[in-house]
């Protein structure tokens, strides 16, 4: 059996795979603001904003280096990470076939009552991490052969990712960075990220303002989800895939098919067909659990049906949205024609 070969790309071990994938000429975003000086201006800029933070939607206008009262989030000056490494359960431009490289940021800036991923978005289970220390993160990642970084749940952390992210790059990192959030984003953020994020991935959680206040505790979801989507695609417009459909850059959009129409698929897609694109790449996801605190809510304490899913696949027909995920869950087979 022959002995495995370890090579180095800028100092960072690599696997062979790994290597091969680096030298395939594709640059991030990032690394042309990485040579101009201009991303660790960024990340200065950014760590200034959590003195009086807006960079998220809430506003909380909290000092998040000294105090955690009134913060949301509930996270301070440093991001606390639930865990990392190669994830194969994303959409297929995503995870290819060596796994997205993904970061589960722990705490949230929602209060989802069906909350998916509870423990790691309410209760914050995971450790704080320097940014030294998540800059070697996104390093490792890149040496496992990940396709991309996956920045999972990053809206509160958009400082502390900017901080890692400028050390990761001195240091070879040149994988494209997926910024995978709830949607519930600032324009004061989304400034920060713009030629630094190669793919954006949001949530259009909810197309009815009231049902965000209730189910969410975010009154004014809709309006600002709508411009932070405006505002990603106009920075990296329609999702690009290379010729093995791996994406590189663009957007796409995650829908949470909930029961009973609750998360207003027609009015979300509506909006992406005629105030964006209907080149949209869209995940209209079919995996919705009656989990955390959906149980008090009645009309949340159900699966979908298989009729509730069809009906948001024709939805997404009739407004010319083509460009659906194909990924079939273990319930029903969807046929796309």
């Amino acid at each position: 059996m022959p002995i495995r070969r370890e090579e180095f790309y800028f100092g960072v071990k690599v696997s062979p795979v790994a290597r091969r994938a680096l030298q395939g000429g594709f640059e991030p975003a990032y690394l042309k603001l990485h040579r101009s000086g201009a991303l660790a201006e960024r990340a200065r800029i950014a760590d200034q904003h959590i003195e009086d933070c807006d960079l998220c939607a809430r506003y909380c206008r909290v000092n998040r280096k000294r105090t955690l009262a009134g913060v949301v989030c509930r996270t301070g000056e440093l991001a606390v990470v639930n865990s990392s490494g190669p994830h194969h359960g994303e959409e297929d431009c995503l995870r290819g076939w060596r796994g997205s490289g993904a970061i589960f940021f722990s705490w949230c800036n929602m209060r989802c009552v069906f909350c998916q991923n509870w423990e790691i978005s309410w209760k914050g289970h995971g450790e704080e991490i320097a940014a030294r220390e998540l800059a070697d993160t996104l390093l490792n990642l890149q040496a496992m052969g990940c396709h991309n970084i996956n920045l999972v749940n990053p809206s509160h952390v958009v400082a502390q990712v900017l901080a890692a992210l400028e050390i990761a790059a001195r240091n070879g990192l040149r994988l494209p960075l997926v910024y995978n959030s709830g949607g519930y984003d600032s324009p004061e953020a989304l400034a920060l990220l713009d030629g630094v994020i190669d793919i954006y991935m949001p949530d259009m959680k909810y197309g009815d303002a009231d049902l965000a206040r209730e189910y969410s505790h975010t009154p004014d979801y809709v309006r600002v989800n709508r411009a932070a989507v405006r505002e990603m695609h106009r920075q990296v417009g329609d999702l690009k895939l290379t010729a093995d459909n791996i994406a590189r850059r663009g957007l796409l959009v995650r829908h949470l098919v909930l029961p009973g129409g609750i998360a207003g698929t027609e009015a979300v897609l509506r909006f992406l067909a005629e105030e964006i694109s209907r080149e949209t790449y869209l995940n209209i996801m079919d995996q919705y659990r009656p989990t955390y605190r959906a149980g008090e809510y009645p009309e949340l304490d159900r699966m979908i049906t298989h009729d509730e899913y069809r009906q948001a696949l024709d939805l997404a027909r009739k407004y010319g949205l083509k460009r659906i995920d194909r990924r079939c869950s273990e319930s029903w087979v969807v046929r796309w024609p």
